[in-house]
């Protein structure tokens, strides 16, 4: 248990365009470290602690992030039954995801304690989005703690406006043209979360330049509170190793590594590598065998040295690939029968099945969060990734953070390109069902959605597709690899995905595993991956070149008709009693969107219930034209004249003066309630229409 530490001093900077402060030593004290972040009326507590001993048997870092959302902070009480925070949301998941990928680069190596961060909001401010102020955070309360960390991060928004200016700290909104989250050291950049209106490379290159230099205030706040408050770092006890061992078994397994290189077939590959393991820890074990563990791990360092070396140095992939090369792609679409668009993706041993469901406004998502007015989403992309899909058992129950987090790459990398609501108002509802997976699934799953949004007709802007680049890197040489597999990503130092199209990248997501990312090689990424796009979308127009040009027959016909908003009443009626008999009628749904503009939906299962449904509105909230003849019905005759109905709610009266008859004649002898007349306006007085028989 850690020591308790007394309050110090707090230190404030600006930071991000925005004053913060940072103190330590007040709260939450038994944590091997915390620091309280004020920034206007944001408050973050981040906490970090250790276990006290590292996790035996393992060869990664265990880090958990966490980062809660208290709906206090915003003054709001949860919903649901039980009126607490129960399961993270959508917004909290993806920043635990953020925080994770920015402090996981910065630990070091062979680091295998057990590290809790969690960055808990205690008061919201509407004006600001906490995600780099809680990277900031997070790293504050490590780097004054005793845990080993070896060099503070920080993070800040950039956006880039309507006229191409940059910002820092500015939320997003209607008219940003590009936000990104960049997180890195002094000298290094370790993690970006990127979108954008389809940008070109130039662009997001000076947006993550003017991040990275923005970002810098962060630190130099975090280094003067470590050298007031700080602790000292804990000692690592030295990994145990063997060089004449490790010499040894690189020798005996450069040769038969790089000859099994050269199958396409992954299940082939890892059956090679696995035999070489076993013979190879077997011929290294001493005689009472009690070093199998540290023949195990002087062997997987190994083995991943001598597969970066192949790489960087033979230029060859293990599938046998150039750097530049992308795997065998294959499309099908309109595979699934009664849903409203679907399509198969394959690339390599990467698979995903994208469906489309189109549905109305009572189908969106309600968002409730800390922000106020965050509105209803028309727009879901949800992502699955069962363990079929690597051959795998496990447990089916729980939906991960990592689908989460592709699921959200892939719904930002989509939404550019997707109509606006004006013009095709639906619902949109996207998943992606990955059905085998190396590498790349996040981004396979762009290009299934895609090509799923084409195939049900919905008119998107232009096809999109995604590529996943790697990097491996050495002091004097490096190699980018495009569409990456598991084993380069395993093995690799970056994982870098760009979501493009025709006319530029919609977004973009970078993690890196060492320092020293040049702007020279994210440059190189960004042009390879360019390339690598054109050639996807090719093989992808090749098989569905723009949208069908109709909905699928299955899928519900859905229009806004703008009324008078004086007559928004008259539709829904007494109770709603109205608008329920105009559903009951015509099999339609109503809803009325905006009451004060007079917006009403109607969708049905076919396009003759729209029809009907928009007729009886129509009929309901239109105004008799002065001059025009209407075939109208006979409502009620009385001794002065004739009741005549023009359409549903329209009533005029033509008065009996204006019927040729002969004396004895009676209007009731001729008519009665019900038949039809040709009736023309003579005039329109407010509600007084006087009519005349034609």
């Amino acid at each position: 248990m850690a020591m308790h530490c007394v309050a110090d001093t707090p230190v404030s900077a600006t930071v991000n365009n925005q004053v913060i402060t940072l103190e330590t030593g007040r709260f939450a004290r038994q944590a091997n470290g915390s620091v309280l972040l004020k920034c206007k009326d944001l408050v973050l507590l981040a906490t970090a602690t250790m276990s006290q001993s590292p996790r035996p048997g393992i060869d990664f870092l265990p880090l958990t992030v966490e980062f809660q959302e208290k709906m206090y902070a915003a003054g709001k009480i949860p919903g649901g039954f039980f009126k607490r925070e129960a399961r993270p949301s959508t917004l909290a998941t993806l920043t635990s995801r953020l925080i994770d990928r920015s402090l996981r680069p910065v630990f070091p190596k062979g680091f295998t304690h057990d590290v809790q961060v969690v960055v808990s909001v205690l008061s919201y401010d509407q004006t600001i989005q906490p995600e780099a102020y809680a990277i900031i955070a997070a790293s504050a309360a490590l780097s004054v703690s005793d845990i080993p960390f070896e060099t503070s991060i920080s993070a800040a928004l950039v956006t880039q406006d309507a006229e191409s200016a940059f910002h820092v700290d500015r939320c997003v909104d209607d008219t940003t043209q590009l936000d990104a989250i960049i997180a890195g050291s002094q000298s290094a950049i370790f993690m970006i979360e990127a979108g954008a209106n389809e940008v070109d490379e130039s662009t997001m290159m000076s947006a993550i330049q003017y991040g990275h230099d923005a970002l810098q205030s962060g630190i130099e706040i975090q280094n003067k509170l470590v050298r007031q408050s700080g602790k000292s770092k804990v000692e690592l006890d030295p990994i145990e190793w063997d060089s004449e061992i490790a010499k040894a078994i690189e020798q005996h397994i450069q040769a038969p590594i790089e000859a099994a290189f050269t199958s396409p077939n992954t299940g082939e590959l890892h059956d090679t590598l696995s035999t070489i393991e076993t013979e190879t820890c077997a011929q290294f074990l001493n005689d009472a065998q009690d070093n199998a563990s540290l023949v195990s791990r002087i062997y997987n360092h190994v083995k991943k040295s001598v597969i970066q070396n192949i790489i960087i140095t033979k230029k060859v992939r293990p599938d046998g690939r150039k750097p530049t090369e992308i795997r065998p792609i294959s499309v099908e679409t309109g595979l699934l029968p009664s849903t409203h668009g679907s399509a198969l993706f394959t690339r390599g041993e990467t698979q995903s099945l994208g469906v489309l469901t189109l549905g109305t406004a009572n189908d969106a998502q309600i968002q409730d969060g800390l922000k106020d007015n965050e509105g209803d989403s028309r727009y879901l992309f949800h992502y699955n990734f069962p363990p079929y899909s690597v051959g795998e058992v496990g447990n089916m129950a729980r939906l991960s953070r990592r689908e989460i987090g592709h699921g959200a790459l892939a719904r930002r990398g989509v939404e550019a390109v997707l109509p606006s609501y004006d013009t095709f108002p639906y619902t949109i509802r996207l998943v992606s069902e990955i059905l085998e997976s190396n590498g790349s699934s996040s981004m396979a799953s762009v290009c299934a959605s895609c090509l799923a949004l084409m195939d049900g007709g919905v008119p998107i802007q232009r096809p999109i597709c995604g590529i996943a680049m790697g990097l491996l890197i050495t002091e004097s040489d490096h190699v980018i690899l495009s569409d990456i597999q598991g084993m380069e990503d395993f093995f690799g130092h970056m994982d870098f995905k760009v979501v493009r199209s025709s006319k530029g990248i919609s977004a973009l997501q970078l993690d890196i595993k060492v320092a020293g990312l040049s702007p020279a090689i994210l440059k190189e990424a960004l042009d390879q991956a360019k390339v690598g796009c054109a050639h996807i979308l090719e093989t992808m127009t090749h098989a569905l070149d723009a949208p069908r040009e109709t909905l699928a027959p299955s899928a519900p016909r859905l229009e806004h008709i703008t009324i008078d908003p004086s007559k928004v009443g008259m539709v829904i009626g007494s109770g709603g009693s109205t608008i329920r008999k105009i559903e009951e009628e015509s099999g339609a749904e109503v809803i009325i969107e905006d009451g004060n503009k007079g917006l009403v939906s109607i969708s049905a299962k076919n396009q003759a219930g729209l029809d009907k449904a928009r007729s009886l509105i129509e009929g309901m909230t239109k105004t008799a034209e002065s001059g025009k003849n209407y075939d109208g019905k006979v409502v009620k005759i009385v001794n002065f004249g004739m009741f005549v109905e023009l359409f549903p709610g329209c009533i005029g009266l033509a008065h009996i003066s204006k019927f040729k008859k002969e004396r004895h004649e009676r209007l009731e002898d001729q008519w009665e309630s019900g038949d039809s007349i040709s009736v023309h306006v003579v005039s329109v007085d407010g509600d007084k229409i006087a009519l005349e028989p034609v």
